[in-house]
Parts: structure tokens; sequence; C-alpha cells
């Protein structure tokens, strides 16, 4: 069929889903029958064409999500394959940020498994209308119904069942299409490219027939004219049940489901028709708004080539060493060559090439109108989140909110040449990712690479020796605590040496108060008599600076103490500065150790969000964890626990509260405080 053109026949799609419920599997046959590959890509060979990072096709999993585009009955259908593993949300975050709509893939098996819970989560965040694929069909446990029951408890969707399954594990053989109500058969020879149609068989006769008034019923209740139709007993035909699903779709009030077995190659051809059927095009959901970052009025992007140009770069990757941008255009359209305005930035970039993507492999485009999801090279310093515009219609698209990272570890180069690549190497790194921190730890001089959690951190150590030949040796963060006293206590120190042939004299009085928590440092002076003249002040202060640097515990900053000096003594001629600070440096020293120092603990605030049922065996590692409960709130289905933890507890949160909740659990952490644990 010849290829239709306009943007009505644009579907941006995402395939989100737990890991390992068959979403790169999925993609893969779709690419297949869409005629995108000419050979099935096996995630379990290695040989999947969307998982093409080489820790990918060892592990197995997808890291980073990877955008292609394949044809179906007319129609572009642009993809976004996505990972699974809760470490790499962003790449779903960033992607649904993007997408007209989403596929969620689920095994019959499973269920709705945790991290399917976070991307639709996710999904319904940024108001992307969604289907479902039930898929694994075949598996011995696969259990259509019960996924259906799950999809309503854990995420409260309104599932519209538009399949029944023929066959349930090793019988799988087909699907009964409830709109046509036929029942469609795939031949287990020629790898599920054609298939056979007919009527639905007897012994499924009269279930389909229940769930297709199931069907109608549900739609209707959605649309007044199908209600009317409904109620007064007319034929409803095909082309008004697609009209109204796709209506009931893109507003978000249903959520089709169809089933299948990706593996063994049935069910995808209806999958993909659903997707054309029911899936929204750029032009059916709402334009997306902005602001104009001079009057601060509000800008609708309406999805024309004439309107002025507004996207938005949703990824940064680096290829082969190339920084390659991807970007959603909304409105207006992208041009190879041209000048655009980087309005976060308020900088001009130059395009130099346009490229439509297939996983790693690409192709050069010209021009890119809206609705497109393109590759584009020549963006020196534009990164994730910034607005593309025309420079003479500046518009700025609402930024991607960015999760803070949640564990570290402290890195180190293995030799010279390591040393100098390393800080090139992670800057390339931190611009692909936005949770991905780095950070040199003043207090121990290490090199803090902070992300999502283990296999996050993981795949970047691999990747640095990988992709640019760098090595490091990784250790655990030491935790940096402060230092306070909790008496007062003073001292007095006279220092009277000769020094390269010159006498110094200082004497000086001092007493260390303790302060409430967060106060800070403090240095005043309380002398009555001016036993020390004025001049020699300041340098009292940087002694009592200098030494309060470093605790006489273990050598941590003090912090919450105020120094008093109270007096000293002075002898005309032979009084220093020098002699002056380090009398106060050694008054400070000796004040402190009388005056009961000990150890504050760095508190981290702690948000974790959990399932009610695990609530008791998380709050109680939270308690072993010398944690405390500050709050708990309800939001969307899941209990939101906000605690405060020492950090020197922490390590290893992210392994400890995925096995408390069979992985449902998930928490954000940041600095709070210094205090006594």
């Amino acid at each position: 069929m010849k290829k239709k053109s306009g943007i009505e026949h644009i579907r941006n799609i995402g395939i989100i889903a737990h890991i390992d419920a068959g979403k790169t599997t999925v993609t893969e046959r779709i690419l297949y029958y869409t005629g995108r590959s000419h050979k099935i890509g096996e995630v379990h060979d290695g040989e999947a064409v969307m998982d093409w990072m080489t820790d990918e096709q060892e592990r197995g999993i997808t890291i980073t999500s990877a955008v292609t585009t394949c044809p179906w009955k007319g129609r572009d259908i642009q993809i976004i394959d996505t990972p699974g593993h809760v470490d790499f949300t962003i790449e779903v975050e960033r992607s649904l940020r993007v997408l007209d709509g989403a596929v969620g893939v689920f095994c019959a098996v499973g269920g709705v498994e945790p991290q399917s819970e976070t991307v639709w989560r996710q999904a319904d965040k940024y108001h992307v209308p969604k289907m479902a694929f039930i898929n694994k069909m075949d598996r011995i446990g696969a259990d259509f119904f019960g996924t259906v029951e799950m999809m309503k408890e854990r995420l409260h969707a309104r599932p519209l069942l538009l399949q029944l399954p023929v066959g349930l594990e090793d019988t799988f053989s087909g699907v009964v299409d409830l709109i046509r109500m036929k029942q469609i058969t795939w031949r287990n020879d020629d790898l599920g490219a054609t298939f056979d149609e007919g009527e639905v068989s007897s012994d499924l006769l009269e279930t389909a027939q229940a769930y297709r008034e199931k069907l109608l019923e549900t739609l209707a209740e959605t649309d007044d004219a199908l209600m009317e139709a409904y109620l007064s007993e007319q034929e409803i035909t095909e082309a008004q049940l697609v009209a109204a699903i796709r209506k009931a779709t893109a507003s978000l009030t249903l959520v089709p489901v169809l089933c299948g077995s990706a593996l063994r190659n049935k069910g995808i051809q209806p999958l993909l028709d659903a997707i054309v059927n029911f899936m929204p095009s750029p032009e059916d959901v709402p334009p997306i708004h902005g602001t104009n970052p001079q009057t601060g009025d509000e800008l609708k992007c309406l999805p024309f080539e004439n309107r002025p140009l507004a996207a938005l770069i949703f990824k940064v990757s680096m290829m082969e060493g190339r920084k390659l941008t991807y970007v959603r255009v909304y409105s207006g359209k992208l041009k190879s060559g041209d000048d655009v305005f980087n309005t976060s930035l308020n900088k001009k970039e130059k395009l130099s090439r346009i490229l439509k993507m297939h996983a790693n492999k690409r192709e050069r485009v010209d021009t890119a109108g809206p609705g497109s999801i393109v590759g584009v090279v020549g963006l020196k310093d534009s990164g994730t989140g910034d607005t593309l515009c025309h420079p003479d219609h500046p518009i700025l698209l609402e930024k991607m909110e960015f999760y803070e990272p949640v564990i570290s570890i402290a890195i180190e180069p293995k030799t010279h040449s390591d040393q100098e690549k390393l800080d090139q190497v992670l800057a390339k790194f931190v611009a692909e990712d936005p949770t991905l921190r780095v950070r040199m730890d003043e207090d121990t001089g290490q090199t803090i690479l902070s992300g999502m959690g283990e296999l996050h951190l993981e795949i970047i150590i691999s990747r640095m020796m990988r992709e640019f030949s760098t090595s490091v040796n990784v250790g655990k963060p030491q935790v940096v605590y402060r230092e306070t006293i909790a008496e007062t206590a003073r001292a007095a120190v006279v220092f009277d040496k000769d020094i390269a042939g010159q006498h110094h004299y200082g004497e000086v009085l001092l007493e260390l108060r303790p302060l409430e928590r967060g106060a800070g440092v403090r240095f005043v002076s309380e002398m009555t008599g001016g036993e020390i003249p004025e001049i020699f002040i300041p340098a009292v202060r940087a002694g009592v600076m200098e030494s309060l640097g470093s605790g006489s515990l273990m050598g941590y900053p003090v912090m919450d103490v105020e120094a008093v000096l109270l007096g000293g003594g002075y002898k005309e001629s032979q009084g220093t500065e020098l002699a002056y600070r380090v009398s106060a440096s050694m008054a400070t020293k000796e004040a402190m150790s009388k005056a009961s120092p000990y150890l504050l603990d760095p508190i981290m605030r702690v948000e974790i969000l959990v399932p009610e049922a695990f609530m008791g065996e998380v709050i109680g590692d939270l308690n072993a964890r010398k944690g405390k409960i500050e709050a708990i709130d309800v939001q969307r289905g899941v209990q939101v626990i906000k605690a405060v933890v020492p950090l020197a507890r922490m390590f290893g949160y992210s392994t400890s509260l995925r096995s408390a909740t069979q992985g449902r659990g998930t928490f954000t952490m940041q600095f709070s405080h210094f205090d006594r644990n």
C-alpha cells in the first residue's frame, strides 16, 4: 500500500513494561512483520536490533531507549523501546515526555509486576494514552483474566478487552477478535507471518458473545451516540466501534487489552492494527504549551509546518564518541544547516545533520516536521530538556524533571593515562545521563560517582572500559562526618619562642561553647581590658578557625561551636601575628579535647514509595537502620513513607528495599542535616 503523508498518519508509541515482560521481543516482531527487519532478532541470542549496546546483548536486558520507525498499512509508527529495570527509569520518563501513546506489555504469568506499576504511573503523569498487550500466553501458568484483574487493582485502570485467547499455555494458538467476532489462528511454520481468519469456534462462541456484550456496554458509557444505538438495539458497525475505542483511549478513559505470544510469533499483527486504529496521532492529542521567555505569555504549539519551530531535546547519546541529540518536533520544522535558538541556554546552535534513527543505525533527511522524532548532529552545548525554537519566535517548553541519585561509589584511575581521560569521559556520561552525578569530595579527595542503583553504576564502569578504554578502581565512598562539643570548656596557652632570630610572644585565653544544631561556627571577643591589642584579634580569629577545620576526634570539620576570646597577655615589641595565631590554634584544640567532643552523622531525608502490603517490613528495616519516621501518606494507591536516616546506614538500601518489597518499592534520598546518631 502506498504510504500516506501527513501528520495524521504518524503514531508515536513507546513500549513500556517490567524487566523481562518481553518488550524488546515484541518490538523485534513488529520490525519483522512491518518489513523493517528481514530477520527476527532474539534477545536471548544477543541479536536484538533494538538492544545494540554490548552490555545489553551480554546481559539480555534493555539499558538505553532505542528509537525506530516502521510502516504499517500506510502509517508511520515511530517506536521507542524502553528499559524495564528500575535503575534506568529516567530512560522511560524522558521517552514518555515526548510520546503520544504507550503499549504496556505484561507477562501473562507474572501479571502486573513492580516496574510495570512505576512506568504506568509515569505515563499517567504525562497523560499518555495507553493500551495493554498481555504477552507470554504460551507459558505454563499464563492467566489472561487474572492479569486483567491485576490491572484494575494495581494500576487503577479500566481495561477494555478487545480479544480473548484461544487456548492457554502450550495449546495457545490464536485470539478471538471481539470487534469483528472473528477467530485468528497462526500457523507454526512461517514465523507467524501469515494467519487464518474464520468464524469463532463453537466452544468459544458463548464466552465471546458475553465479552462482546461487555465491550459494547463499556463503550456505550463513554459515547452518547453509541449508547443510543445500544439501547435501541440497533446494529453497531465496526467503524463506529473503532471510532469510539479511539476516542475513549485518547481521553485516557479506557485501556484496550490485547494478547499474544511474541516469542512464538502470535498476536503481533492485530497489535499493529490496534496501534494504527486506536492510538492518537500528534494532532489528536492536546497541543503542548510553552511560555514566551521575554513576556511570560503562554503559547500553544500547534502541529503545523507553517508555525514557528518548537522542539524538545529529550535525550543525548554519545555514539562512537560523537554527540547525538534526540529531538521531538512539536511545531514548525527542523532543516539541515539552519540556525536554531536554544531558549534554555539563551544561545544559537547550528544543525549540521538531521537523522532518522533505527536503533544505532541512521538515515540522513533534510527536514523534520511536526510529530517527528529524529536524531540531530551539530548541537554543541544543548542538553536533555532544552527547548529549540526559531530565533525570532522564542518559546520555552516545560523542563523535564530528573530523579536524584540514590547510591554512590568512589572511583580512581588505575594509571596516569586513565587519569588524563577520566574527567573528559565522565563529562560525556553526565551529558548523556541526567541522573548521573560526579563530584570531587574535598574532604577525602575521592571522585564520587552517584546514580540510580548498583546496576546503573556497574554499567557506567563497564562502558568506561569498553567505549573509552578507561580503567578505574572502584570502592565505597567514605562517610564524611562532622565534629562538635557537648560542654563548655576553656584553655589558656602561651606561645613564647625565638624563631629565625626573632622573639614571638602571644598569650590567649579562650572558651568554646556548644551551639544549637545548624548554627555553624562563630568567633566573638568578650575581652574587657584590652589584654590583647586590637591589631592581633584577626590573627587570633584565623588561628581559631584553622583549628576548627580539623577536630580533635578524627580530624573532621567542627560545627555548631562558638569560640569566645576572654583575654590573654601581651609583651611590648615581642607580640606578633604568628604567636597569637599559633596560641589561638593550640588553645582551641586543648579546649576541644576538654569539651566532650562527639561525631555528627550526615542525616538523609528519605522518601519511600511502597505498596501497603510491605509497610511493616519496610518500617522495621528503617528502625533497624536508626531511621525516624516523620510521616506516612497515601498517594495514587501506594504508601509514601517520609523518614530521616543516617547516611552510614543507607549503603546497600536500594537492594534491601527491592528484596523486602519484591522489587515494588522505590525511594529517593537527599541530604538533610548533620546530627548525633
